[in-house]
């Protein structure tokens, strides 16, 4: 019996991990950008997802200045356009579709 509740707390708690990951998503960081961000940047989300490499957009995120990056690049976003919120799925769609990557969005 013993044994059997720590396998499902087990399970749980990798269920848990998991679903915290796979929370930000490449199509709606695109649909983000193109609603709240491609008009005040003048470009469209594969010009501005090449801005970097994959490996630089991690750096950029890991060091908490995504937002930073994206008012730099886009000096005309609003600050409702880069809440924290939004943040992890605009980082997704600009990962994916780095200019290291090989992908091209169809926006």
């Amino acid at each position: 019996m013993n044994k059997i509740v720590k396998i499902v707390l087990a399970a749980m708690l990798m269920l848990g991990m998991s679903s915290v990951t796979l929370n930000a998503d490449v199509a709606k960081g695109q649909k983000l950008y193109l609603k709240k961000l491609k008009g005040n940047c003048g470009m469209n989300g594969a010009k501005m997802a090449s801005q970097h490499s994959q490996g630089e957009w991690e750096t950029i995120k890991q060091s908490g200045k995504l937002a930073d990056e994206l008012k730099k690049i886009c000096p005309k976003a609003s600050d409702k356009a880069l809440k924290e919120k939004y943040l992890e799925h605009y980082y997704d769609f600009f990962h994916e579709y780095a200019n290291d990557s090989g992908n091209v969005p169809s926006c």
